[in-house]
This record gives structure tokens, sequence and C-alpha cells, in this order.
């Protein structure tokens, strides 16, 4: 070991080469709800190639660690989709694609439409629009990753610390609560 490098720097090193490669291997769990999803595949596509990005979908919950939420989300999909973020292995990150993840959409004055996801899940990244293009999509994995090598993406980090408030708030919304309630 070089005398000259202290534990701090080795440290320093280590997480700069881990941010890296966390940045370069997004792996997206794609919750598609309404008509959001249907810019997913032409994203994925060699016209716009995300996995130059390193951005590539994987079939479960436990597989990724960036959940795409895409389009409306009604109270009965809540609670499936805060099930699915709840299997995601940390670190774990969440983007809010088109604005009815933001405000609800179209359907923002419906009894059963959530009208801003960050209220019961962590959001990192919004991508707003009806419907983003695929070009506005690569723009918020970019970011995400940005924010990933910054070390701002760190909402996972939040949602575990204030479990009981999320809680609190996902409660209020879905009355039939039949979930565990965790305890990290």
């Amino acid at each position: 070991m070089n005398p000259n490098i202290n534990d701090k720097d080795s440290r320093k090193i280590v997480d700069i080469i881990q941010s890296y490669a966390q940045k370069h291997s997004l792996w997206v769990l794609a919750y598609g709800t309404g008509c959001g999803a249907i810019e997913i595949p032409p994203t994925m596509t060699s016209r716009y190639d995300a996995e130059r990005f390193g951005i590539t979908g994987r079939p479960t919950p436990r597989m990724a660690d960036v959940l795409l939420i895409t389009g409306y989300l009604a109270t009965k999909t809540l609670k499936r989709v805060i099930r699915s973020y709840e299997q995601m292995q940390s670190p774990k990150y969440v983007i809010g694609f088109g604005s009815c993840t933001i405000n609800g959409g179209m359907y923002w004055d419906s009894y059963n439409t959530i009208k801003s996801l960050d209220h019961y899940l962590p959001v990192d990244v919004y991508i707003n629009g009806c419907m983003p293009r695929p070009e506005a999509v690569i723009s918020g994995f970019v970011k995400l990753q940005e924010m990933i090598s910054n070390g701002t993406a760190n909402g996972w980090e939040k949602y575990r610390d204030n479990l009981d408030l999320y809680r609190s708030q996902q409660k209020e919304v879905i009355k039939n609560w039949q979930m565990p309630d965790y305890n990290w």
C-alpha cells in the first residue's frame, strides 16, 4: 500500500468508482399504468438506443434499481407500486414519467387518482409532458445519472428515514391496507 494515500483518500476513490458503476448500469422496472407506457418501447429501439447509457429493463423488482412509473396511478395501483418499490434493493430510485405522476394529468379531478406521487414514494426525477418523447425520457435518465454521480439521488434514504410519514400518507389513501409494516 502506498504510504502517501491515507484511508480517507482510498475511501473517496472507492466511492467514485462505485458511483460511476451505479450510474452506468441502471436496471429499470417499468410500471406502465396508462398511455405513458407507449413511449418506453421506442426509447429502447435502435433509433434512440437507451442501452448506450446503461439503461436496460428488468422483469422483477428484486433485479431492478430504478422504478419507472408511467402514467396515472389509481389508489388500487398505488398499493402495487409501493409493494414493488419496497421489494427493490437499496440504493433504488424512482422516476415519475408524465404529467399524471406530477399532478394527476387529465385525471386530476377524479376521486380515485393519485395527484402527486412524491407524497407516497420518494421521486428522484420527474419527466414532464403528456406524453414525454423518447428524447425527454433519455434526458430524465441522464439527469438521474448525474444525481447518482453527485451523490444527491438519495430518495431511498429519505423514505427509510421518514417511513412513518410516508406510511401515514399511504394509509390515508389506501383504505384496505393489508401490507406488512416494515421497520428498517
